[in-house]
């Protein structure tokens, strides 16, 4: 694997284990009422989306890796140039039903 993917395969580790920081102990009604994590999450989520990116620059067969890695950069896309359209629920779902796959993808091919 190449220095840079590496690199980049640990950034999206690092921001998703921030996520899970911010939210512990939060349920959906807790994290809607605050727009700080809300704003720390997606920033997460778009520094994951841009390492995603910046993969595919690098080796775009290696991406292939990842599931829906394409849906991810999307929602990187969507996070920055819809800031003022951003739905909490998409977020959360993101965060729940996502991120722990993304988690355990990176991991592997990290060889955590």
């Amino acid at each position: 694997m190449k220095d840079d993917i590496r690199k980049h395969l640990i950034d999206i580790l690092h921001a998703a284990e921030e996520i899970e920081t911010f939210i512990t102990g939060m349920d959906f009604t807790a994290y809607k009422k605050s727009q700080i994590t809300q704003r720390a999450v997606e920033r997460n989520f778009e520094i994951i989306g841009e390492a995603l990116n910046r993969i595919r620059k690098c080796d775009e067969e290696f991406l292939e890796n990842i599931s829906e890695h394409y849906r991810i950069i999307g929602f990187r896309n969507i996070l920055i140039h819809g800031y003022d359209n951003i739905d909490e629920t998409i977020v959360w779902n993101a965060v729940k039903k996502h991120l722990p796959i993304l988690y355990k993808e990176v991991k592997e091919l990290l060889g955590a």
